[in-house]
């Protein structure tokens, strides 16, 4: 690489976990000879700084290139195939099996920036755009994502979201802690129906609790949310379909993980805080 760094690059560590994981080129065609870190590392940029596709720094491959392999892998499985093994080793990072006991529900309405498949109005937060739905475990890491209309109801969402949970891979799941919003009986027979292995727990607060009090596990996938709106990407829906909006969430979450298990070093981290702030006399 022969361009200076910005902050969002991946790092060696980071690569060496993520090379393996690129589909490679299809048989009897040209030679590659674009650099699969580089369209990473332009994805990863696009999604944390909000950048539009054609304002991609020139120093990165052509934007038409990146876009199509984000593409090519949002359709082929390729981002959803990392998460997942990024969620496992850092389960096993923090002593815990790969499939956890209990996960969280909620979702997030927010605007969408011009047209678009999919947009709705959210009448009880008076949001015009779409509504994002996960499912998280209890250390806040992506179990399933969603993005539907904003007007769609949350417990229809839920089903979706309960279609990408397969009992086998999430064996130990045993319930799914949510709020009352999901208290659906079609979603309950769903689940019963589906044989899916866990059960909805509704969490409620106290009767006659007036004041704000925070549920027990229910803030873990507000913080996921938190950790999500670092990236200006996400400030709004930026994309013209529901699943680009899915990939672009993904993949902020796989940067995210790919920080928490192999930490940029600390020199490194401290250039980036640092440059650009030298005084003007400086040389």
């Amino acid at each position: 690489m022969k361009r200076q760094r910005y902050p969002t690059d991946i790092t060696e560590a980071q690569w060496a976990m993520l090379e393996p994981e690129i589909p490679a080129p299809r048989p009897g065609g040209r030679p590659r000879k674009t650099d699969m870190r580089e369209v990473l590392n332009a994805i990863f940029y696009i999604t944390h700084e909000g950048c539009t596709w054609r304002a991609l720094p020139h120093d990165f491959p052509p934007w038409r290139t990146v876009y199509n392999y984000f593409d090519a892998w949002k359709r082929d499985g390729t981002w959803d195939r990392i998460i997942d093994i990024l969620r496992v080793r850092l389960r096993a990072a923090a002593g815990r099996p790969t499939s956890p006991r209990v996960a969280c529900i909620d979702s997030q309405s927010v605007k969408t920036a011009g047209g678009g498949q999919e947009v709705g109005t959210d009448g009880g937060k008076r949001v015009c755009g779409r509504k994002r739905h996960i499912v998280v475990d209890t250390m806040g890491l992506l179990l399933a994502v969603v993005v539907t209309a904003a007007h769609v109801d949350d417990a229809a969402a839920a089903q979706r979201l309960f279609a990408q949970m397969p009992s086998k891979e999430f064996y130990r799941l045993e319930g799914v802690q949510a709020d009352n919003k999901y208290h659906n009986y079609d979603l309950y027979r769903w689940l019963r129906v589906h044989h899916r292995g866990y059960e909805l727990v509704v969490i409620s607060r106290a009767p006659g609790e007036r004041r704000f009090v925070p549920l027990r596990s229910r803030w873990v996938v507000e913080r996921t949310f938190a950790w999500l709106g670092r990236y200006r990407r996400l400030s709004k829906d930026y994309e013209h379909t529901p699943s680009s909006n899915e990939a672009v969430v993904k993949i902020a979450a796989i940067h995210h993980y790919l920080r928490r298990l192999y930490p940029v070093p600390v020199s490194e981290s401290q250039r980036f805080r640092f440059e650009g702030h030298r005084p003007k006399h400086a040389a």
